[in-house]
């Protein structure tokens, strides 16, 4: 208990592992668990039904497990579930799920939150993410591992973006951004393919070369989009160790009920 401030409000039904800190005037709600080596924050407000796992860090001045902005909420118990080593960083804010969904908003683990960012209810966001200053999620996105958002960007509720995507400065989304794919603008538009951050994860020359392909044939080379579906999955077998990228893509695609950022 020495690692909680003596001005800190922790509720006695909250669940705190033993060297959990907790910064001056944090308040910590009955139905809030934290795990091992997580430290919040002076000023930070968790509450409702939340569930954060080991070493995460939560900076001054956040706000976790709020209740959904949404005016069809009635006070459902609905959860948040933060997994392992995740940084959320100043005023960022995180509300819990609505029962319109799965009621749950969802983070995996060594994601990067940067200040002011706002996760909406009943979003999923999943490992390895970077999520820049500023920007701003409504409900119910789905963010795939790895992918990077730029500072102050914007996604429309429902959007969901592919592992390894990212998106420029300023970009609004308000359609599905497949996995691999770069995009910038309001309203985004496709540029490229994230090749410096598949580098960084150690994809061959190769991989990288038939992720580009992929990206040719959804946005180059004129085809409709189920030209463009059926012509990826014809690359299968034709790369040693590239047939989890094309499934990736192909599921990714046979989900987009939103349309595809073009």
């Amino acid at each position: 208990m020495s690692r909680i401030h003596a001005t800190a409000v922790v509720a006695l039904r909250a669940e705190l592992a033993d060297d959990v800190s907790v910064g001056p005037y944090a308040v910590i709600g009955a139905d809030v668990r934290i795990g091992p080596g997580s430290s919040i924050g002076p000023h930070c407000v968790v509450e409702g039904h939340t569930t954060i796992g080991r070493d995460n860090r939560i900076f001054q001045f956040a706000s976790i497990g709020g209740e959904p902005q949404d005016k069809k909420y009635a006070g459902e118990p609905t959860r948040l579930e933060i997994g392992d080593r995740n940084t959320i960083r100043e005023f960022v804010t995180i509300n819990t799920g609505t029962v319109q969904d799965a009621g749950l908003t969802a983070l995996g683990d060594d994601n990067w939150i940067m200040a002011y960012v706002h996760i909406a209810h009943d979003c999923r966001i999943g490992n390895h993410t970077i999520i820049a200053n500023a920007t701003q999620l409504g409900g119910h996105v789905h963010l795939g591992d790895w992918a990077f958002l730029g500072g102050l960007s914007g996604v429309h509720q429902f959007v969901r973006v592919g592992a390894h995507a990212m998106t420029g400065f300023q970009t609004r989304l308000s359609q599905d951004l497949p996995p691999y794919v770069t995009a910038a603008g309001n309203p985004a538009s496709a540029t490229g393919i994230n090749a410096e951050g598949l580098r960084r994860r150690d994809f061959s020359t190769e991989r990288i070369a038939q992720v580009k392909q992929m990206h040719r044939l959804l946005y180059r080379q004129g085809l409709t989009l189920t030209d463009g579906v059926n012509a990826i999955a014809a690359l299968k077998g034709q790369l040693e160790g590239s047939d989890g990228d094309i499934a990736l893509m192909l599921d990714f695609l046979a989900h987009a009920d939103r349309g595809i950022v073009r």
